[in-house]
């Protein structure tokens, strides 16, 4: 009885993932439909349910709103690993970054700002989801410096803060122009904060080359 118990179990556990996970998905097209600011009523309506439905799954429009920026992570993340293992040289790497992370911003604009802005949000989060993905890319550029650093024979240790500090530059950058684009355009973007980028990584790196010769 124990086994037939824990196989009914892990179905109703399989069906109620797969049923959050389609909500996250109305959600998410929801917001693409009616903006940043939607409500509760947009997204159950997306999903052809009700709220009460809706609410069956997350307990709280926090918990939605966490669940949306979970996969928006998750997309961003393989975009990005995908974009600096296809490019050769830590220039390049750079570029393909930034301009990964903007392509992002440009296809879904509303979900960016759903994401940065929280409108769903009504009490205090557990952890910040945003800040999550901004440290996890954050470690992956740190990562990347890293092995140019010890490839060079220098000390990687200040990869870590550099990383940080040019992912918290394009993500600045970045939200500054979703909000005022003034005309530029995403690869124009994308050029200038490679320029910034690389003009700062690559004189750092070839400071501390010296001090290591």
């Amino acid at each position: 009885m124990s086994a037939v118990r824990d196989r009914r179990a892990s179905r109703w556990d399989d069906h109620r993932r797969s049923r959050r996970a389609a909500l996250t998905d109305a959600a998410i097209a929801a917001i693409r439909t009616h903006g940043a600011s939607l409500g509760m009523d947009h997204v159950a309506a997306a999903a052809r349910t009700s709220k009460t439905a809706v609410y069956r799954h997350f307990a709280d429009r926090t918990e939605l709103y966490a669940a949306v920026c979970e996969r928006v992570a998750q997309v961003l993340l393989g975009q990005v690993r995908a974009a600096v293992d296809g490019a050769a040289g830590p220039r390049a790497q750079a570029a393909a970054a930034i301009a990964a992370y903007l392509r992002l911003i440009e296809h879904d604009p509303e979900v960016y700002r759903f994401v940065v802005h929280r409108p769903l949000v009504d009490r205090t989060l557990d952890a910040d989801p945003l800040a999550d993905l901004v440290s996890l890319i954050g470690d992956q550029v740190a990562d990347a410096i890293a092995e140019q650093l010890a490839a060079a024979g220098a000390d990687p240790a200040p990869a870590v803060a550099w990383g940080h500090g040019v992912v918290g530059m394009v993500r600045s950058a970045a939200d500054n122009w979703i909000a005022r684009p003034a005309g530029m355009t995403r690869d124009q973007l994308a050029d200038h904060l490679t320029d910034l980028a690389w003009a700062g990584l690559s004189g750092v790196v070839a400071r501390t080359e010296e001090e290591t010769s």
